[in-house]
């Protein structure tokens, strides 16, 4: 396989998600970058795999760039680029209106002129190349492979829980690019964030108060062959300290509460996580700030007739 070198290294990221998910999109890309895109596609010296993401859907690790696909096509030639059983994909971006077989024409072109066998069905090495803001980008190409989609299949899911894309952006809210820090998720419900976190091989332990809905995220956690991370009690009896907790506050939907349980539950989360990332079904900057925490950013996200706030806070 081809390698970059190791030094000046920059990534050309391309993402997309809907209207109801833009805000969140964005706000997981400032988590991740210390920068938030105004468009769809968007350069770093920051590299992420771009599967932790559910809106990353490609990285190129650019090699060359040119104001022409010949100035692109020189320099692969100066250089002899050689790679074994690759592939020259051609990346459509958001500001083009390259047909499919202006597309092809573009892929042979630049494949063509690289030393080494080429190889379309299961390459070891895909070449990204793409127009943006009329300039030509071209290097190696890392695709989302979403497997994350299959936790869609679990035995157990509810109505009103988080959708899986929904959680892996919260995971990656809380613990931006340090994926050693410890998370606890106080009130995991059937365990959606709980699955995404581990899925990134992140450390976090789920708590649930109630013990069926308790019971079917364990059975959610084996179906994926993952260890079993739930405490089934009150969130109140937990005496480690955790990095960042992740909190979908629990609204009169399957578990009754009241808002003076709603502000015991960030008023103990205070107590065991030095930030929080927390999810609620109203604007509650005043309950959250009341019990010590400062609110860094947010953003809002919508299911249905559904509205979610979603609070940043230390």
């Amino acid at each position: 396989m081809f390698q970059l070198p190791q030094n000046d290294k920059k990534y050309l990221y391309t993402t997309n998600y809907s209207t109801d998910e833009e805000s969140l999109c964005k706000l997981e890309m400032k988590c991740l970058f210390n920068n938030q895109p105004d468009d769809k596609h968007f350069f770093s010296e920051t590299y992420v795999d771009p599967s932790r993401s559910p809106f990353i859907k490609k990285c190129i690790s650019m090699m060359y760039t040119g104001d022409t696909l010949k100035e692109i096509v020189d320099q692969i030639i100066i250089d002899k680029l050689t790679s074994i059983n690759y592939k020259v994909a051609y990346i459509k971006s958001p500001d083009d209106d390259m047909g499919f077989h202006e597309g092809r024409r573009i892929e042979f072109e630049v494949g063509f002129n690289i030393l080494g066998e080429a190889e379309m069905k299961n390459p070891e090495t895909v070449f990204g190349i793409t127009k943006v803001s009329n300039k030509w980008i071209f290097g190696e190409c890392e695709s989302n492979t979403s497997d994350w989609l299959l936790h869609n299949k679990k035995p157990f899911s509810y109505s009103n829980a988080l959708k899986v894309n929904v959680s892996r952006a919260l995971v990656n809210l809380a613990v931006g690019n340090n994926l050693n820090c410890s998370v606890v998720d106080p009130c995991c419900g059937i365990g959606t964030v709980l699955i995404e976190a581990i899925s990134m091989q992140i450390s976090i332990r789920g708590y649930e108060i109630n013990p069926y809905i308790g019971k079917n995220a364990k059975t959610n956690l084996k179906y994926f062959g993952y260890e079993d991370v739930i405490t089934i009690g009150d969130m109140k009896d937990i005496q480690k300290k955790f990095n960042v907790a992740i909190v979908d506050l629990p609204y009169n939907i399957f578990t009754q509460i009241t808002p003076d349980q709603q502000l015991s539950i960030i008023n103990n989360t205070r107590k065991i996580a030095d930030r929080m990332v927390i999810i609620t079904f109203e604007d509650m900057e005043e309950q959250i700030i009341s019990v010590g925490f400062h609110i860094n950013d947010r953003c809002t996200v919508s299911k249905g007739r559904f509205k979610r706030h979603i609070y940043l806070c230390d």
